[in-house]
């Protein structure tokens, strides 16, 4: 979520419950501030998970969670690396007269922690949000002041993700108000992970490598191939933005550009292919956000092609870089673990095209033979030298996976 979602919230009094937290980066040297505790390695590769927001955005409740939490254990979304079920904003209400968060009862009768307990049942982890201002985007209050004391909360309940957001944070410095939550996470004697989302704003990649595990790199994705609508932005706005980001990322440290917009009714399903590929090219975070338990086949497929999702996990964690850019026709490559590559043709046209990579693009000679695997039909072809070939659909990608065999 972001800034436009609170544009119309009141906000009497929320720069003055701040006043406090307006902290200049010098005063990140100081001991108070200090990451003294080491940040816990939790994100090896691309945490991989779902959250609520894209689907259900405010209309979030136990029932939903949990049968999220059954169809993501049962339809082969938890055995091909889904893992984590995260409940976005509105789900909290006023704090107790000791400062506790609380939940809304209406939503959440049986409470966060019986809810948490029923995800880890299904041999899953559970997440939760909160945001760095005074009011959370939905106008639900946040963590600023309260951040020790909501991390042990969190940390009671089974919290095991924190998606920490930047809506009503007034003056407050990017880099101080997330390394308190950090540092109030690792006191909190429970591993959580931090998904940092300042949209991008205040040049995370300078500093949240040492503080979170992940990090928004710009605004809120929208369900739409290429259509923009205010701060939401469409999957090729948002792929763009990440061409020049692939020096940040890696193991424990991942560029974040926005959860799955996959089956949620805006794209086609060519559309959606070629936006799981390329967040597995990024080695983006994949966190989907549609209705789990009510998906299509066709949206299923996609989120589970583990021959997609391998690229994203590959341990060697080398996000994307664009190797050839001719208007609506891009090749994407990424180095992968053992001297194996894959690649994207990308056709951003509204007409198919044939396009071709060639093997020097990728710094191998011409001469050197290959297997290449098209990672969404599965054809296999041995021994090709100098290029590989395809035709790729308007608004569709090829991926493939590229084995130097000689």
């Amino acid at each position: 979520m972001n800034k436009t979602a609170s544009s119309s919230l009141a906000r009497t009094g929320v720069l003055a419950a701040l006043a406090w937290a307006v902290i200049t980066p010098h005063a990140l040297a100081h001991d108070s501030l200090g990451l003294t505790a080491p940040k816990p390695n939790l994100a090896a590769t691309p945490p991989m998970g779902w959250n609520s927001w894209n689907k259900f955005a405010c209309n979030v409740d136990e029932a939903k969670v949990r049968a999220v939490a059954d169809s993501m254990a049962a339809n082969g979304m938890k055995d091909a690396g889904y893992k984590y079920v995260i409940i976005d904003d509105c789900w909290q209400t006023e704090r107790a007269s000791d400062g506790t968060i609380q939940a809304d009862v209406k939503k959440f009768p049986a409470g966060i922690k019986a809810l948490a307990d029923y995800v880890h049942s299904k041999g899953l982890k559970f997440g939760l949000y909160s945001d760095a201002g005074a009011l959370t985007c939905g106008g639900r209050p946040g963590s600023a002041g309260h951040e020790f004391q909501d991390a042990r909360t969190y940390a009671a309940w089974g919290v095991d993700y924190l998606k920490y957001d930047w809506c009503n944070t007034g003056t407050r410095n990017a880099e101080a108000a997330y390394t308190i939550m950090a540092k109030a996470l690792r006191a909190s004697g429970r591993d959580i992970l931090l998904s940092i989302c300042e949209w991008g704003d205040n040049k995370p990649r300078e500093w949240a490598p040492k503080v979170g595990h992940m990090w928004r790199t710009t605004g809120d994705i929208r369900d739409s191939w290429s259509q923009d609508q205010g701060n939401n932005h469409s999957f090729l706005w948002i792929l763009d933005k990440q061409e020049e980001l692939w020096k940040d990322s890696g193991p424990n440290q991942w560029n974040d550009p926005d959860m799955l917009e996959v089956g949620n009714g805006g794209m086609t399903t060519t559309e959606y292919r070629a936006h799981f590929s390329m967040w597995a090219m990024l080695a983006a975070p994949l966190i989907a956000g549609n209705d789990l338990s009510t998906m299509t086949e066709d949206t299923r497929s996609i989120l589970i092609n583990r021959d997609v999702i391998a690229v994203d996990q590959d341990s060697l964690g080398q996000q994307a870089r664009k190797v050839s850019d001719e208007g609506d026709f891009e090749i994407w490559e990424r180095a992968l673990k053992g001297g194996e590559k894959a690649v994207v043709l990308l056709n951003r046209s509204e007409g198919s095209k044939s396009m071709s990579v060639n093997w020097e693009t990728l710094g191998w000679p011409a001469g050197l033979k290959a297997t290449t695997t098209d990672l969404w039909s599965k054809q296999v072809i041995k021994a090709v030298t100098g290029k590989y070939t395809a035709d790729v659909p308007a608004h569709g990608a090829t991926m493939i996976r590229i084995t130097p065999t000689l």
